[in-house]
């Protein structure tokens, strides 16, 4: 029989000690902002009891960027575990439905195609519905968009409700997001972090010393103040204070197949009835959004410098607005990619820090969220395991390739032919991985997609589809279901959807005495 060594309990304590030794005991967060503040709440929610200390330095010579209005559906996840009000949220950050994105003249101009939330008919033969789709058109029916798509017959209509609880209900499958005024966000925000414990200091960072390892030791402030931390979380926007600045961790750039680097952006009055999708309309340089909010309509026009001057953006916007803008014209410059490591170190960069894909999908405050979830999944000790650092970039570099991928989907498919940036777009190279995608839908009708990919296969038939990519074929295992009874289960679809259209209230009656009193709809969740 083998020995047997027993630890004492004075050894277990020891033993314990030394692990808490290890532990993250404060927390620096280089940046303000909605980046800043949502890793302050994430984290704070995260960690209570821990005695972990967050700090949120914010300088008082640098704006945060403030133009990211629109959001998609697991935001409403993000307020669920931050414990907050959907309700109050709404009201304090003058907030908006969103049932999803309507693209105008993408595909050629005078086109329009929508990109809606939620699900798409139903399946038959447990086959996904687009497959179904296919094969309608294949044989001769013409099945209208709308009538299956529960969200962009909303749409269409001016009109929102929330979910059925009922799950045979065609609303059932209905997901909506959020349009938010960003810089209101940031000061929600800010004052749940605050309540949490987190503390704000305004300092402008002017350099940071480095241990022998490497690694981040202190923060050096320009009135030569400093601050050590054990984890520093970079949200200091496209500067990169801390993951480039200091770190040198390197970019790659993907503007060779997204080639629009600048946007300006400017409000204009609220419009009489708040549409409760973003708008994305293409312009010869670029594309334009619109985001109605409840105070104001938020507007930006992403172009390429290549192609268009900031002048001629700024007249270009302005003139197809036909509206007077109510401050002055914002101007952003970027370059689309990402860090060659999201963390590096003991430093992680978040939102803008951390690369920049520009948004026409509305990704930049998802990608946030999703790369502090990662963190918290992988959340360190002082050791910083570097095996543990390696699996948390390898997830976020495969989530933002995939985004990057879907992204491109909807310029290099573009049918038009009308200005120089679009043709360049027809045959600009594109990654391995798009190009397989498109020729396996093209051939087959089916749409490759993994699990842990933000946009799923039908996120992807919907760019296919409105971009106007016809498969060669069908999936052939609906040629058990005759074309009668699929015509039959079309119309039956159709009128489900139209039903559901034709009761809902308005959008805008959402921000009357409902909003105002803090009252859902009985059809809430």
């Amino acid at each position: 029989m083998a020995d047997t060594q027993q630890t004492s309990p004075a050894s277990q304590s020891a033993s314990l000690r030394t692990s808490d030794d290890r532990r993250i005991k404060s927390i620096a967060i280089v940046g303000g902002g909605t980046a800043g503040w949502l890793a302050a709440a994430m984290l704070a929610r995260a960690l209570p009891g821990t005695g972990t200390v967050i700090t949120v330095i914010e300088s008082p010579d640098i704006g945060t960027v403030g133009v990211g209005e629109a959001t998609i559906p697991p935001i409403l996840d993000v307020l669920r575990f931050l414990s907050i009000d959907e309700g109050d949220f709404i009201r304090h950050t003058q907030a908006t439905y969103k049932l999803g994105i309507k693209f105008s003249d993408w595909k050629q101009l005078g086109h329009t195609y929508w990109h809606p939330f939620g699900t798409f008919g139903a399946p038959i033969i447990r086959r996904p519905f687009y497959h179904c789709w296919h094969k309608a058109r294949a044989a001769g029916l013409v099945p209208h968009f709308n009538d299956y798509s529960v969200c962009a017959a909303l749409g269409d209509a001016g009109k929102f409700r929330f979910p059925d609880g009922n799950p045979d209900s065609p609303a059932a499958g209905l997901r909506y997001a959020l349009h938010f005024d960003a810089t209101l966000v940031a000061k929600y925000l800010r004052s749940y972090c605050e309540r949490l414990g987190v503390t704000r200091i305004e300092r402008t960072v002017k350099g940071a010393i480095r241990r022998p390892d490497g690694f981040l030791d202190e923060l050096q402030f320009a009135d030569g103040s400093t601050l050590r931390a054990d984890l520093y979380i970079d949200c200091s926007g496209f500067r990169g204070v801390l993951i480039e600045q200091i770190l040198g961790t390197g970019y790659l750039d993907w503007s060779a197949m997204l080639p629009c680097d600048r946007a300006v952006a400017f409000p204009t009055a609220s419009a009489s009835a708040r549409p409760p999708y973003t708008h994305s309309r293409a312009r010869s340089a670029g594309w334009h959004w619109r985001i109605p909010l409840q105070h104001r309509t938020g507007n930006g026009y992403v172009y390429s410098s290549a192609y268009c001057s900031d002048d001629e953006a700024r007249e270009d916007l302005i003139r197809s607005l036909g509206e007077k803008p109510l401050a002055d014209p914002r101007y952003l410059r970027f370059v689309t990619g990402r860090r060659k490591l999201f963390w590096n170190r003991n430093c992680v960069a978040l939102g803008l820090a951390s690369g920049f894909l520009e948004p026409l999908e509305s990704t930049s405050i998802h990608l946030v969220t999703s790369g502090l979830y990662h963190l918290l999944e992988h959340f360190p000790d002082k050791d910083f395991d570097p095996t543990n650092i390696d699996s948390y970039n390898d997830e976020l570099i495969f989530e933002n390739e995939r985004v990057r991928d879907f992204i491109v989907l909807h310029y290099c498919l573009t049918q038009r032919d009308d200005t120089p940036l679009w043709r360049y777009c027809q045959s600009m190279a594109i990654p391995d991985s798009l190009r397989q995608r498109i020729e396996l839908f093209r051939r087959t009708g089916r749409i490759r997609w993994r699990a842990g990919e933000l946009f799923t296969d039908l996120s992807w038939f919907y760019i296919f589809e409105g971009l106007g990519v016809r498969p060669d074929r069908y999936d052939p295992l609906l040629d058990v279901v005759t074309v009668g009874k699929l015509s039959e289960l079309l119309a039956s679809m159709a009128n489900s959807t139209a039903a559901v259209a034709t009761a809902a209230p308005t959008h805008d009656s959402y921000f009357t005495a409902r909003t105002a009193s803090g009252k859902r709809a009985a059809t809430a969740l």
